[in-house]
């Protein structure tokens, strides 16, 4: 009997396990339905989601519901924008609610999101994203306004949040980013004690101007609910603002068409530390074994309700009274430091804000700085007062403080500065209205980068004026390269708070300029962990730049080229650098450019006219590899050129040098005072070997004009004649930038130049006859490649031509001879016969020993002999 209840029993939890499993998939399509309706008739939005699943396991005994990229798209007028997008979200209920009819409402007890998307919209208008409920929905909701909320969720989390709050009319943008919240308590109560746990951080911009940027921000607090009157009560609670701790004291409660605040909040401790705690996490430290002195406290309050027009008054206070801080392990200390700052709106009007920095005073061993500021009117136009004075040696600050950086600085600022601008002024460059006075300099400055580049600053100084900031002095050393810079810089403020153009016009002289040194490169390699470096980033022109460099340089080290005497002037706007009026002195010679680089799209391009003047050929075609491409042979000659170079094409992303493959252009050149080096040729070589007639040591390329092109890798060069001697040659072709080529080279050879035997063959015609000998036309073709050349030559053609010259020139001979004797014929009968059959075979040989001598005096010209 035990054992059939045991088989029984063994069976119904079969059963029921099976079933657990088994009607998450049965009614997997009902869920997905049931979730669809509910949402179309809720929302006037596009709304989608991958999947959707039910798992009787993950909370049992009760149900979760699990959607997985749920995304809710905005209509007109936000068309296409995201409002909420959810990576997963999980809904805990009884298994019971599952059952329910259509009009019975859903009891959720659970709800966890993770890697969320919440974006928060008002246009210029002051229309909302958000409001998507459909109109019948929203009726129903003023319908039930009055009726308690009767919620059972027990508890709620998400994870890995964003939240985008974007104004457009008063161009507020404020990010939460990885936001993680949770909270627990019993909704089934009107009245709860709520438990969260919140992080974030969090960044505010207003009117292109940077308040907050990843400030981090955590809140563990229990918060005392009201659902009845909407009421959010601060009990215990511990906030953090990066390390600086808050305490807040009141509530927060929604009514129908406002906020109300009533909180106050303070630092529960007046120690210093307080103070470091406040800096970025990306640059603090450790607070243990910090010693301080002195107190640091923020104190404050914000009353009254927030709506479209209003703020709720507030006012906070920072303040420090001559304190101090010294880290373990460092020497210095920072000393007598004072802080004097007030953030009031006295209001509830945004604009009326105004923050005071009174004072921000501190010493480091014998230097001071002080610092001032007062801005007001801060969302219909800024105004900014602030004043600057003071000293401080850079090398002391990581004495001072731990600053995360893998060299220490070093070098002298002083600054003696006061301004006071409006921003509409900044935006509408009208410097009028704009007050600066006073300087700024920095001496003895260094600094080494983590590819171990140092820049060395021997004197900087700025002056400020009303229209505009003059950098008088500027002088460096980095690497082989010193520069000294002077010029004037205008829309300094546009660029700082608004994002605009940095305008400016700057002369530059350098004695010695190293490219290199100015050159960025990927992370290099670690010692201790041989990790590969890190590729370069593309090169890129800044899109802020628009200014003018007037540049001299003595001279320009570039890869393996040493430039003297360089002079021009650069202008850089929208990604681009365009050169006007370039000279350089090199390769014996000089070269001048004009032209432009732009680094806009993804691939920069390039568009350059070079002109050659008296450069030295040898060199300017083996050291510049874009020229060894265009023309490789060059290189053999020795002499001048004048030249122009019209070239584009795409530049490499990372050094900004020229993508041989895609250049085209043109090139008309002129030789001057020539002369071949033929032996370093391998093309010549071979050539000279198959066309024995040629010395290309007795070339004369002087004043030879030629013409080419290029593009898709392929140089085109136009057929132009040589003289040697009295010799002509035509060479035209093609050749690729793999060193492939094509060219041709028609030959008019006077029949002398064909060796002895044609001489003595000459010596025989009469002077009349040999200078009827029409010249001789070879062609030869040269294929292959430049360090593996293929000649041929149209030989057959050659002998065919001087044969028929001579066998002509012997038949008209004859022929006159076989005239005579016919008329001896008529005369002498018997022996006319006798003649004219002599006269025959006469002719026959002379044709037959012509032939033979022409072949073989042409064989003589070329390596290879014809049978």
């Amino acid at each position: 009997m035990l054992k059939k209840v045991l088989k029984i029993s063994a069976i119904v939890i079969v059963v029921f396990v099976a079933a657990l499993f088994a009607i998450p998939f049965l009614f997997k399509d009902q869920i997905k339905a049931k979730i669809v309706e509910a949402i179309n008739e809720s929302v006037d939005a596009k709304v989608s989601f991958t999947d959707a699943d039910l798992s009787l396991f993950k909370n049992f005994p009760n149900a979760t519901v699990g959607i997985e990229k749920l995304v809710i798209i905005n209509k007109a007028p936000f068309e296409g924008d995201t409002l909420v997008s959810l990576g997963q979200l999980n809904l805990k209920m009884s298994v019971k609610e599952l059952f329910k009819g259509k009009d019975e409402p859903l009891s959720i007890q659970g709800i966890s999101s993770t890697n969320g998307l919440i974006n928060i919209i008002f246009n210029k208008d002051g229309v909302g994203n958000f409001d998507i409920a459909l109109k019948d929905k929203k009726e129903e909701t003023k319908d039930e306004a009055s009726k308690p909320l009767a919620l059972k969720i027990q508890n709620y989390k998400i994870e890995n949040f964003t939240f985008r709050y974007i104004d457009q009319g008063s161009k507020i943008r404020m990010v939460i980013d990885s936001l993680n919240h949770e909270g627990t308590g019993d909704f089934t109560n009107s009245k709860l004690d709520l438990t969260t746990k919140s992080s974030a951080k969090v960044s505010l911009d207003m009117d292109k101007m940077n308040y907050m940027k990843n400030v981090k921000l955590t809140l563990d607090a229990v918060l005392g609910i009201d659902l009845e009157k909407s009421k959010y009560t601060f009990k215990e609670n511990k906030a953090l603002i990066n390390q600086l701790p808050l305490e807040f004291d009141g509530f927060i409660q929604m009514a129908e068409k406002a906020q109300i605040y009533d909180l106050k909040f303070k630092t529960p401790t007046s120690s210093f530390t307080n103070f470091l705690g406040l800096i970025p996490s990306a640059y603090a430290s450790s607070l243990e074994g910090v010693k301080t002195t002195g107190d640091f406290t923020v104190n404050g309050f914000a009353k009254g309700e927030l709506t479209d027009t209003t703020v709720p008054k507030f006012n906070i206070e920072i303040a420090s009274n001559n304190s101090s801080f010294q880290y373990p392990n460092l020497p210095k200390s920072v000393q007598n430091i004072v802080i004097d700052t007030k953030i009031i709106n006295e209001t509830g009007i945004l604009n009326d804000t105004y923050v005071n920095l009174d004072k921000l005073s501190f010493r480091i061993d014998q230097d001071v700085f002080n610092a001032k500021a007062n801005i007001k009117n801060i969302t219909v136009n800024p105004i900014v007062d602030a004043a600057l004075k003071g000293t401080i040696n850079l090398a002391n600050l990581s004495k001072a403080y731990p600053i995360k950086m893998d060299k220490p600085l070093a070098g002298i600022l002083k600054a003696d500065v006061t301004t006071n601008f409006d921003m509409a002024s900044v935006e509408k460059s009208e410097y009028q209205n704009i007050k600066n006075a006073g300087t700024m300099s920095l001496s003895g400055f260094k600094y080494t980068d983590e590819n171990n580049k140092s820049m060395n600053i021997s004197t900087a100084l700025v002056e400020f004026n009303p229209s505009k900031i003059n950098l008088k002095q500027f002088d460096a050393t980095t690497g082989k390269s010193d520069i000294s810079i002077n010029g004037v810089l205008e829309n300094f403020y546009g660029f700082m708070f608004k994002k605009q153009e940095l305008k400016g016009n700057f002369n530059m002289s350098s004695k010695q300029l190293a490219v290199d040194d100015f050159m960025t490169s990927g992370e290099p390699a670690k010692e201790e962990t041989k990790t590969p470096a890190k590729p370069a980033d593309a090169m890129k022109i800044p899109a802020f730049l628009n200014c003018t460099l007037n540049a001299k340089a003595t001279t320009v080290l570039y890869d393996n080229l040493k430039l003297q005497d360089v002079a021009g002037r650069l202008i850089i706007k929208d990604e681009k650098a365009t050169l006007e009026n370039f000279k350089t002195n090199i390769f014996g010679g000089s070269i001048g450019l004009n032209g432009a680089v732009s680094t806009k799209e993804k691939v920069p391009t390039f568009d350059m006219n070079l002109g050659f003047n008296q450069v030295d050929i040898a060199q300017t075609f083996t050291q510049l590899d874009m020229m060894k491409k265009i023309a490789p042979i060059a290189g053999i000659i020795n002499g001048k050129l004048n030249s122009t170079i019209k070239l584009n094409g795409n530049l490499d992303a990372k050094e900004l040098t020229p993508d041989l493959k895609s250049i085209s252009g043109d090139l008309l050149g002129q030789l001057l005072s020539t002369t071949v080096n033929a032996k370093n040729s391998t093309v010549l070589n071979s050539l000279t070997s198959n066309v024995k007639f040629l010395d290309l040591n007795k070339l004369n390329l002087n004043d030879l004009k030629m013409a080419l092109s290029f593009e898709n890798g392929k140089v085109n060069v136009k057929p132009f004649d040589i003289k040697y001697q009295d010799i002509k040659a035509t060479i035209g072709g093609t050749h690729g930038f793999d060193q492939t080529m094509n060219y041709t080279i028609k030959f008019d050879v006077p029949a002398k130049y064909l060796g002895t035997e044609a001489n003595n063959l000459i010596a025989k015609l009469s002077p009349a006859d040999a200078a009827k000998l029409d010249n001789i036309p070879i062609n030869a073709s040269l294929t292959g490649n430049f360090s593996n050349p293929k000649i041929s030559t149209d030989m057959k053609t050659a002998v065919s031509n001087l044969t028929t010259q001579l066998v002509n020139q012997q038949k008209e001979k004859l022929t006159q001879k076989g005239t005579s004797a016919l008329t001896d014929l008529i005369n002498k009968n018997t022996k006319a016969k006798d003649t004219t059959q002599a006269a025959k075979t006469e002719k026959e040989q002379k044709t037959q020993e012509v032939t033979k001598k022409a072949s073989d005096l042409l064989n003589g010209l070329f390596k290879k002999k014809n049978p």
